[in-house]
């Protein structure tokens, strides 16, 4: 397992890569100057400008050290004071993470300084040291060193931002994205395009270019220097492109392994990277999405459970508000026999405790077998639509086989209840086909996904028919006409039912199957 970085190898590793980056280019600065000038120059003039390099390694990168050195220990307080679990002040918190987004322009600043003295520096030696100096050496020397400065400030500046990513964001933003600090100025997608492009084309082009301005001496012309030229400068580039893939690649990595994820499902997908360009806030917005996605598909699951899975899907798909559509359905009734009077005198925790389990079974049985949805449940019953999910035809033939299914698990949860000595439970089934209102029905206020009129009515009332004519279940001859195929089915005679004029014809199971 990898071991976390601390505070101050994160701190040595951000002061050391901009100061490698300008020893980089500094070495290829005094390689190219001192080839490139030679024949424009004297002996007596060559060694002036050793000298003068020399006197500015010596004091001009020793001073640009520092003063970074002194920027970058700016950290140390904060950062110990995190390591060590102690509080921070939020201003001094925010003042030091803005620091830590704008340390590359600090870097630019400081190197930049350092840069732009070395020309003073070494040109001006240069002319009090001898008259008859070439014009076009401080020409060469200053351009030279502004293209040095700017391929290694950009390096430097690319690989800092890594380095920040890296090791010191994870320190200092532990519950913030950069990019949501203000004051900081990070470097955008653009500016950072536009950086590349100086580096890895403008600059090595200049380079080459100058090559031209100094005609070399036909003893010492060749192709040697030009091409070691050229071949660093290709190597600049390929270096400068690597680390800007890097700073956009892993973003857009990441976010495309992340939206994968969610795509299958991985609602906790969380992208944990620390950004101050606008990958940050794209990945907050991400990451709230996918929060805001988990949270509604928690609310979906809970939904489910309260008002049933397919009615919980209904009401989502469904156009918020009053109302609904009127569509034939079938209408599933179902009750206990006799469970309020089997319940007197038993304790309300077992009641419930069976009650649950019986309720359990028969919804598995219609919703998960016979892709119906229990709507409603009714004190020891529940009532069950069929066809309103999806448009299924045979939405009459999945009740029937649903209440065939039922008395059969029935059968199995009794012999359960035998063996733990407690009475059987007996059930009666109604079902009727018709046309009904189904929608959210109710007030402003308070919805209820259902169905209402008066093929559920009669469902209610066949139920009830079943204690009359002594079967299990009964449907009715519209239920009957509706059906796809055979079912092992007996005609009753026709009974008189409550609230409607003539007596309806049910059908029931025959008496083998109602006893398979």
């Amino acid at each position: 397992m990898q071991r976390p970085i601390t505070y101050r190898q994160a701190l040595i590793f951000v002061a050391i890569i901009p100061i490698a980056a300008q020893l980089v280019g500094s070495a290829f600065n005094i390689f190219y100057n001192v080839a490139h000038v030679r024949p424009l120059i004297s002996d007596a003039q060559q060694a002036v400008l050793l000298r003068s390099i020399m006197w500015v390694n010596c004091l001009v990168y020793p001073a640009a050290t520092i003063a970074w050195g002194s920027v970058v220990w700016r950290f140390q307080s904060i950062l110990s004071q995190r390591e060590r679990a102690l509080p921070i002040p939020p201003d001094r918190l925010e003042s030091i993470q803005r620091l830590a987004i704008n340390l590359p322009w600090w870097m630019i600043l400081i190197g930049g300084l350092a840069w732009l003295t070395c020309i003073p520096m070494i040109v001006i030696p240069l002319n009090l040291a001898d008259s008859g100096l070439d014009s076009r050496v401080p020409i060469l020397l200053t351009v030279s060193i502004i293209v040095s400065a700017m391929i290694a400030l950009t390096h430097a500046f690319f690989a800092l931002e890594l380095a920040l990513h890296k090791c010191l964001f994870p320190l200092l933003f532990e519950d913030v994205q950069p990019s949501s600090i203000r004051g900081a100025y990070p470097l955008t997608l653009r500016g950072r395009g536009i950086a590349w492009s100086l580096s890895a084309v403008f600059c090595p082009i200049v380079s080459i270019l100058l090559l031209f301005y100094v005609p070399q001496p036909e003893a010492q012309r060749g192709l040697a220097f030009p091409i070691a030229v050229g071949c660093i400068a290709m190597l600049f580039g390929l270096v400068s492109a690597w680390l800007v893939g890097r700073l956009y690649g892993t973003p857009i990595r990441e976010l495309k392994k992340a939206a994968q994820a969610v795509g299958r499902g991985q609602l906790d997908t969380d992208i944990r990277l620390l950004r101050a360009d606008e990958f940050g806030p794209l990945i907050e917005e991400f990451n709230q999405m996918t929060r805001g996605l988990k949270e509604k598909e928690s609310l979906r699951r809970m939904f489910g459970l309260h008002v049933g899975r397919q009615a919980a899907e209904q009401i989502l798909a469904s156009v918020p508000g009053l109302g609904g559509v009127e569509r034939e359905i079938t209408v599933m009734f179902v009750d206990i026999r006799g469970f309020t009077a089997s319940s007197e005198g038993r304790d309300a925790t077992e009641v419930v405790a069976v009650l649950n389990e019986f309720l359990t079974a028969m919804v598995d049985v219609v919703e998960t077998q016979h892709h119906g949805m229990v709507n409603k449940y009714l004190g020891d019953g529940f009532m069950a639509l069929f066809g309103v999910g999806d448009d299924r035809p045979q939405h009459a033939d999945d009740a029937v086989d649903a209440g065939v299914s039922m008395i059969d698990r029935l059968a199995e949860l009794n012999t359960a209840f035998d063996s733990r000595q407690m009475p059987p439970l007996r059930i009666g089934i109604g079902i009727h086909t018709g046309t009904a209102l189904v929608g959210s029905i109710g007030s402003n206020q308070r919805l209820e996904f259902t169905a209402i009129g008066d093929a559920v009515n009669i469902a209610s009332r066949i139920e009830s028919l079943t204690k009359t004519v002594g079967a299990t279940m009964l449907l009715t001859a519209a239920t009957h006409r509706q059906l796809k195929r055979p079912h092992d089915l007996q005609p009753h005679a026709p009974q008189p039912v409550k609230g409607i004029r003539d007596p309806i014809v049910t059908y029931g199971l025959r008496e083998s199957a109602a006893t398979h």
